[in-house]
């Protein structure tokens, strides 16, 4: 159950009344638009990959569906029995698996260990690593299109961002928010750019030009913010203790004491161990084999890591187990904010209106400039991603309909498609109904609200120097 004493690692009460709120209140303006939005639909034809693609030109109104308003309520658990049942069930498991893999390294004191060691060991050269770590992670979301594999490394990330002596914010910072960054100014990205294009017809990966500026461009913007916000940090420290913004500790994990031999060995496992998943995972990224197992994959790989790290440090198994469990049930109730997230999406899909909301923008697509356009292209993808949080799936939703209009507006289909990877993944930073976000927050202890206060000002900045890059795409004619 949530706690009232938050960390990295569990959940505490004002972070998950606070984001229980935000969705319910998503909730029922979803709801309230399936009343006064007109129902309709696209034909749909198998795709390239056999996923159902929108028919362009094909738009028909329909009859409202019979959606009353109480089903609204039971909608999260409605997403159970629907398509997303697979991905809700998968994400649940994962958080409950990493969470208590989690709780076992820190009452063995190998999470400890393991960050006062590299906290020891770059205490000098903290920001060079920060601005290194941080280019690490955007770039495997640029070229590999990782994302949720980073969550089981953000209890890591703000247990070494408290060894600094700076808080939760900047641990969530320098893993998620960098790897979403990354994600979103892809150079390579194979759920975003390699998708999108193949569905616009045309060559996959061309165009890597411009997207290295874009890369560039978006890591100096957020590094910057990321070392402001972490000098800030430091010098309010001065003579004092960091208080973190989740409330969390300052210790980076409270720990059992243990022989110094034992949790030694702990943490060689849980080195190498890591190591190899994390290879195991690249392989499958830049491969694509087994990558529709990866989150299943991964949450067995921190079983293992967990329970084999716990035990070669010396921890007994029925503590283990104890702990293995506690630090399930800690992050349990992000379970319920998932499916309230996922839920929202049912709504709107349940009451019909998705494919109009995406009509109307058609229409005035095809009257405007080619800046105008471009710009509402953006705008277009911005709002379907607080509905569809998939890549692949909005690209085979979007990219027949953006790609023709695109030809009729006098654009190339590269910008098309930068427009809609612009549009795909910064918001995934901010949306309350990303899941990957929540189960962030929920593992720092840290809620929405205090995430929006922290980051809106960088995401307002990203926001218009991506649509300033877009407008350079146009005026130079990118293909």
């Amino acid at each position: 159950m949530a706690k009232k004493d938050s960390g990295p690692g569990s959940i505490t009460v004002r972070s998950f009344m606070t984001s229980l709120a935000v969705l319910a209140g998503l909730m029922i303006v979803a709801g309230v638009l399936t009343l006064v939005v007109p129902s309709g639909s696209y034909d749909r034809v198998p795709g390239p990959e056999g996923d159902p693609v929108v028919v362009p030109g094909s738009y028909a109104p329909t009859d409202r569906p019979d959606y009353p308003v109480w089903r609204w309520a039971t909608a999260p658990f409605e997403v159970l029995a629907s398509d997303d049942a697979a991905l809700a069930i998968v994400i649940i498991v994962f958080i409950a698996v990493v969470g208590g893999a989690f709780a076992l390294l820190k009452e063995a004191g190998v999470l400890e260990a393991s960050v006062r060691g590299l906290a020891e060991r770059f205490k000098a050269r903290r920001i060079a690593m920060l601005a290194i770590l941080c280019l690490f992670f955007m770039a495997i979301g640029s070229f590999m299109g990782v994302f949720e594999e980073v969550v089981p490394l953000v209890p890591l990330a703000i247990g070494l961002s408290l060894s600094f002596g700076w808080d939760v914010f900047a641990g969530l910072g320098m893993s998620i928010l960098a790897v979403g960054f990354g994600f979103s100014a892809a150079i390579a990205n194979p759920f975003s750019i390699q998708t999108a294009q193949r569905l616009a017809g045309i060559p996959v990966l061309s165009g890597s030009g411009f997207r290295v500026l874009a890369f560039v461009c978006v890591y100096a913007l957020y590094i910057a913010f990321m070392v402001s916000y972490v000098r800030r940090l430091e010098r309010k420290s001065v003579g004092s203790t960091i208080e973190s913004s989740g409330g969390a500790s300052a210790d980076a994990a409270s720990a059992s004491p243990a022989p110094v031999g034992t949790v030694a060995r702990g943490v060689r496992f849980f080195g190498w161990s890591s190591l190899v998943l994390a290879v195991l995972v690249a392989l499958s990224s830049a491969t694509r084999i087994g990558a529709d197992y990866v989150l299943p994959a991964i949450a067995l790989g921190f079983l293992v890591i967990g329970s084999g790290a716990g035990l070669s440090a010396g921890l007994k198994p029925g503590k283990a187990a104890r702990a293995f469990g506690s630090g399930a049930l800690g992050v349990l109730p992000a379970g319920l904010l998932i499916l309230m997230a996922l839920s929202v999406k049912r709504i709107v899909v349940s009451g019909g209106i998705m494919d109009t909301v995406l009509y109307a923008a058609s229409g005035l697509l095809a009257d405007s400039s080619r800046f105008g356009a471009a710009s509402l292209m953006y705008g277009l993808v911005l709002v379907m991603n607080f509905f569809i949080g998939s890549a692949s799936a909005k690209a085979f939703l979007l990219m027949p309909v953006l790609a023709p209009l695109a030809d009729l507006s006098g654009l190339s289909r590269q910008i098309a498609v930068q427009a809609f990877v612009f549009g795909d993944g910064f918001s995934n930073m901010l949306y309350p109904t990303n899941a990957v976000l929540l189960i962030s927050l929920g593992l720092a202890g840290m809620s929405w609200g205090q995430w929006l206060r922290k980051t809106w000002k960088l995401q307002a900045a990203t926001l218009a120097l991506t649509m300033a890059l877009l407008m350079l795409a146009v005026s130079m004619g990118y293909k």
